[in-house]
């Protein structure tokens, strides 16, 4: 039987987890290709992969690229309509797929499909990505039919939509990677639906640690990354600018936090790398830009801060 969609899970030491998101994509009611991108992993999880009794397509990267390095790396491999991105510390249902398949089938304006994201104490993490006042991506937790973008650790996207949206930003390499690209597909004047019944069990940040310093530095420069590519001119300024005055006066205030994304070394190093990456961020807006059939002032309008 024919398949619709190319699963492409990435891993990266995922020894102690990625055996359970492969005997859950084997249970799959829908049939799919099942893609691995191995970021160079060093602790056994090449041997797990090769003795998996599914059988799954691999391809091993020479270095760790990140999530969003690895699924770049592997896009131009998918000739299925649909691809899904799948963290390796997941465990989708066995309706996950079938349920994001009949999803995008049924509503042709849809080029996304977000996924029920469970946590292992049974709360939601998320059902989807809202954007804030101020540029931030955030996770929805209460169920709705459509949401301004998909958390990309579970979710199906059309893939020519995708590539003619420019892809996936592979220096983001992980974190905004999603949310960038719900923006191109939004500007697109395509829509992102989240998909109650396609639930997913997440052991969220077996990877990377939230709170880190890795995490921050990447947030941080991910999100103003995200905003010189996507948003208003305006808006990505003020971001910016804001990033850069309270950086300077963190060290004339009291009460400051201790957490990573206070630090000031950490927060120098987030502005030097938007620098650094600033041109190749502004040729990548002025794509957006000529692709695009929706204002970026109209998608800001309609969906900061709601």
């Amino acid at each position: 039987m024919s398949s619709s969609s190319t699963v492409v899970v990435v891993t990266w030491r995922g020894r102690e987890h990625v055996t359970a998101c492969l005997d859950a994509l084997a249970a799959q009611r829908s049939p799919h290709r099942t893609l691995v991108v191995d970021n160079a992993s060093d602790d056994g999880t090449a041997d797990l992969l090769a003795a998996h009794p599914s059988a799954p397509d691999v391809v091993r990267l020479p270095r760790n690229l990140g999530y969003a390095g690895g699924l770049a790396a592997v896009l131009d491999q998918v000739d299925t309509p649909y691809v899904a991105w799948l963290n390796d510390d997941t465990v989708p249902d066995p309706a996950w797929l079938s349920s994001l398949e009949e999803a995008l089938d049924g509503d042709p304006l849809a080029a996304a499909a977000t996924s029920s994201m469970v946590l292992a104490d049974g709360a939601t993490q998320s059902v989807g990505v809202a954007l804030t006042a101020d540029g931030h991506g955030v996770d929805v937790v209460l169920a709705g039919r459509e949401v301004f973008g998909f958390c990309g650790g579970a979710a199906l996207l059309r893939t020519d939509v995708l590539l003619r949206a420019g892809g996936v930003p592979a220096g983001f390499f992980c974190y905004y990677e999603d949310t960038d690209t719900a923006w191109r597909l939004r500007l697109a004047g395509y829509r992102v639906v989240s998909v109650g019944p396609a639930r997913v069990r997440h052991r969220h940040g077996a990877s990377t640690r939230p709170g880190s310093a890795p995490f921050h530095r990447w947030n941080e420069r991910n999100r103003l990354l995200m905003l010189l590519r996507c948003a208003p001119a305006a808006v990505a300024l003020e971001q910016a600018a804001r990033f850069a005055v309270i950086t300077a006066l963190l060290p004339f205030r009291s009460g400051v936090p201790d957490a990573a994304n206070f630090r000031v070394g950490l927060r120098l190093r987030v502005l030097a790398e938007v620098l650094l990456r600033a041109p190749s961020a502004l040729v990548a807006r002025a794509g957006v830009g000529r692709r695009s059939t929706v204002a970026r002032r109209d998608v800001w309008r309609a969906w900061a801060g709601q």
